[in-house]
């Protein structure tokens, strides 16, 4: 990504949010970049926190492509090649998208309400998905849904865009990120190829090598995003510190010591980041061995991203004064798509519960 290319999407984004549109043009000179192509999960990281500063939503939608090349890459890694075939079709510029996330589905990857049936073909998915990022552009869908029998199997597998029975509702109408167009995505007998199941697997928590990859790059990549955020709100403050000058001393913002410290204290916070979740981005390339803490380790990474994220625009946003709080602002902006954070898997209290369960063992 080039400064020129960098600063052009910059330009786009206030647009995008203000219309409340797809991010076409982002994505048409991002692939003919070749970001879409696979690397290093620690690359990706650093290449998705810098588009994140410049593009939240922009880099928030492709983040959902790179999680399942980054999923085929780690499970390559460690010789299960099955899904090779993703990396060549993002080579090629197909665009992957997530279709995992249901309405009511507090159990995640663990259980699913879409239902699978199987057929001549393959496998009929029917259900419901939401927060289906790139809905107006991905050209390959990663879904999964349950088959029931004597032992209910989770079948993970991915439709194409010319796959019937997909049915996209124009329904994202949102408080941030709306640049990522994340429509709810009803399936009816969408039907995947069995060549494109990816695996069967039995329904509750597993170690699975495919549930580890997704867990990598989603929660680490989604870090990445919001640590973006935060760089740009930090970098805005600074700005607005030095331009900003005071009646009662005449003397720009900079000067003052409450000031100073709020723009510090965001900064000693946001330092943390980096090395969190560049550590363990390197962790997974290296085929690092982490046992039984790895899920404590990705899920705290994802949680101390969009907390600090969350505390450093906050921060910002007081640093800027009133200006900042009008809606053509871009730290207005900011503090909008900060707020999605939240809402990603895991949430605060399934962290909460991770950590507990690895510190103290389950429930009794």
């Amino acid at each position: 990504m080039t400064p020129e290319l960098l600063a052009t999407i910059r330009s786009r984004a206030a647009g995008y949010d203000r219309e409340n549109r797809f991010f076409t043009e982002d994505l048409d000179d991002l692939r003919a970049a070749g970001y879409l192509a696979p690397r290093s999960l620690r690359e990706t990281a650093r290449d998705q926190r810098l588009l994140a500063a410049h593009a939240p939503a922009t880099a928030l939608g492709i983040n959902m492509h790179l999680v399942w090349v980054g999923v085929a890459r780690v499970l390559a890694d460690r010789g299960d090649h099955t899904l090779d075939w993703v990396l060549e079709d993002a080579r090629r510029g197909e665009v992957f998208a997530f279709g995992n996330s249901e309405p009511g589905n507090d159990l995640v990857l663990w259980d699913s309400l879409t239902t699978v049936e199987t057929v001549h073909e393959g496998f009929a998915f029917t259900g419901t998905k939401i927060f289906t990022s790139l809905a107006p552009a991905w050209t390959r869908l990663g879904v999964f849904g349950k088959l029931d029998g004597d032992e209910p199997r989770l079948v993970h597998g991915f439709l194409t865009r010319e796959s019937g029975g997909v049915t996209t509702l124009d329904d994202w109408d949102t408080l941030g990120m709306r640049a990522t167009q994340s429509h709810t995505t009803k399936l009816d007998r969408a039907v995947v190829e069995t060549a494109r199941i990816s695996r069967f697997l039995p329904v509750g928590p597993n170690a699975d090598p495919f549930v580890f990859a997704i867990f990598t790059n989603f929660l680490l990549l989604i870090g990445s995003v919001y640590a973006g955020i935060a760089d740009r709100a930090l970098e805005l403050a600074v700005e607005a510190a030095q331009t900003r000058t005071s009646l009662k001393t005449g003397t720009t913002y900079d000067q003052d010591p409450d000031i100073r410290w709020r723009l510090a204290d965001a900064a000693l916070a946001l330092d943390a980041l980096r090395p969190d979740l560049e550590t363990l981005a390197s962790d997974v390339d290296t085929l690092a061995d982490h046992g039984g803490d790895w899920f404590r380790l990705l899920t705290g990474a994802k949680h101390r991203a969009t907390e600090t994220a969350r505390h450093v625009v906050d921060q910002a946003m007081r640093v800027a004064g009133g200006g900042g709080y009008r809606s053509s602002s871009e730290l207005a902006r900011l503090q909008r798509d900060v707020l999605a954070g939240i809402y990603h898997p895991s949430d605060t209290e399934s962290v909460h519960g991770t950590v507990a369960t690895n510190l103290l063992g389950p429930l009794r």
